[in-house]
């Protein structure tokens, strides 16, 4: 027999029903064919005179954005009660909100917004799209526009994270990214991680949001990143530490070196082209194919010991990060017990990835998990062109690694060494992380302007769980 936690007479467009709320969540009403699921689609309510209003968002049955999933769009509406009398209208409206708030829902978040990225529409979005659910789902809210680059960082670093239940990015990755960084420059930093941080689709890539909502059968929308964030379940997210002497980034997304990363930066250039650039660049890149000289030394996750070369005790060659003064110190690794092993090039792409998509369009590691203590490595060496045009093509949904051009494992670390291009002793490459470049080497595009790192060995070790996340389940 069904258990209530409240039920009491309501009229409802001038009809009597009876408004019931079960201890599984469900609100019921006219005679129970009208119902809605508490945890997975009430915002929030409010009373007004004998009214009660029940703010939620609904799905309409029509297809969303691309991707699998639902594909389910999501429409704000509000349903009306009216009470019968004072005591019953502060029974349901009191059992109504103390089963909201049983279900540890954030209360009050800070929220960047990144007008500059994607389209320059995450302003725009945030007021039409965003700000109205936080508005009906009774959250507060601080809203910081960023205003040049490694802002959200500086801010992260120094907010008092006591007064918020979680932080927002209004933006593509590049905002995400920046307040990780920020909160691993903290004295509290192991505190700090453990706030919840959440994406809202607004930039180029979003491939951080596509992986979290897309894992839970959710189209990539902005109501649906909201709603995530609203209902306030969280997981776990591996970081990557990635150090080249003192310098040191923290990386949430992937890294990659050749092909991709050529794309990626240099496709720039083509920006008047819209969306079309990415394709446009990747044909030419590919017709006209470099290949890079190096190196790639890594510690296998069980199940790929055989693949590489073994190579012994990388000790020596790994060298430990050097003391900060402030923050995260890197993870705690044993270098000496790992079994290093290695693949050398010439390479056309090395490809490094910590959750399934780079992009709403890039399913780049299928197998990638959000907390495994692994990173997702794709390797292609050689490659005919033909080969490599039907791969790009099966970028969208993973496809690509099964090609026997591809090398696809999982690691721990990493140790990276680029070298010249094949045949042009003279030019360098591009390394990439998460959107932004991380080294710049000579002969490159915009190879004067200054990078974080150099474009010599990197090392790279995954943190098992390190930050927080919201999601959708």
């Amino acid at each position: 027999m069904e258990q209530y936690i409240v039920s009491d007479e309501v009229s409802v467009n001038g009809v009597k029903a009876t408004l019931t709320l079960s201890t599984d969540g469900i609100l019921r009403w006219s005679d129970g064919h009208r119902r809605l699921s508490v945890e997975k689609e009430v915002l929030g309510l409010s009373c007004s005179g004998h009214m009660i209003i029940i703010k939620a968002l609904v799905g309409d049955g029509s297809i969303g954005c691309t991707g699998g999933g639902s594909g389910r769009s999501l429409v704000r509406k509000s349903f009306v009660f009216e009470s019968v009398s004072e005591d019953s209208l502060r029974n349901l409206c009191d059992k109504i909100q103390g089963y909201i708030d049983s279900l540890g829902r954030p209360k009050k978040l800070f929220i960047f917004v990144n007008p500059f990225g994607g389209k320059k529409s995450a302003t725009k979005l945030f007021t039409n799209d965003v700000k109205p659910l936080l508005e009906d789902a009774n959250i507060e809210f601080t809203v910081q526009e960023t205003k040049y680059q490694l802002h959200a960082k500086e801010v992260s670093r120094s907010l008092d994270l006591t007064k918020y239940d979680g932080i927002i990015c209004v933006s593509g990755d590049g905002i995400l990214v920046e307040v990780v960084n920020g909160l691993l420059g903290r004295e509290d930093w192991s505190t700090a991680l453990k706030t919840p941080l959440g994406v809202i689709p607004a930039g180029t890539g979003n491939g951080m949001i596509k992986s979290l909502l897309d894992s839970a059968g959710e189209p990539c929308t902005p109501a649906h990143a909201t709603l995530a964030a609203i209902r306030g379940h969280k997981r776990s997210l591996d970081v990557a530490t990635i150090w080249q002497g003192e310098t040191v980034f923290f990386s949430v997304l992937m890294l990659a070196w050749g092909l991709i990363s050529d794309i990626d930066i240099e496709s720039e250039k083509y920006r008047w082209m819209g969306s079309a650039r990415i394709e446009f660049y990747a044909l030419k890149r590919i017709l006209r194919l470099r290949k890079y000289n190096g190196c790639i030394r890594f510690v296998p996750a069980p199940g790929f010991e055989d693949v590489g070369e073994a190579i012994g005790s990388c000790f020596e060659t790994m060298e430990p990060i050097k003391p900060r003064q402030h923050g995260y110190q890197g993870p705690k690794v044993d270098f000496k017990s790992l079994n290093w092993r290695e693949l050398n090039g010439p390479f056309v792409s090395v490809w490094l990835h910590n959750v399934p998509w780079g992009a709403e369009n890039t399913m780049a590691a299928p197998d990638a998990k959000f907390e495994d203590g692994y990173l997702d490595l794709i390797v292609m060496r050689e490659c005919p062109k033909l080969a490599l045009i039907s791969l790009m093509s099966k970028l969208d949904n993973g496809g690509h690694v099964k090609s026997p051009y591809v090398v696809y494992i999982k690691v721990k670390a990493v140790i990276l060494e680029p070298g010249t291009r094949t045949g042009r002793s003279r030019k360098e490459g591009i390394i990439d992380s998460d959107g932004e470049v991380l080294a710049r080497g000579k002969g490159t595009y915009k190879s004067n302007v200054k990078s974080l790192m150099v474009y010599d060995k990197l090392q790279l070790v995954v943190d098992q769980g390190l930050a927080t996340l919201f999601t959708p389940v």
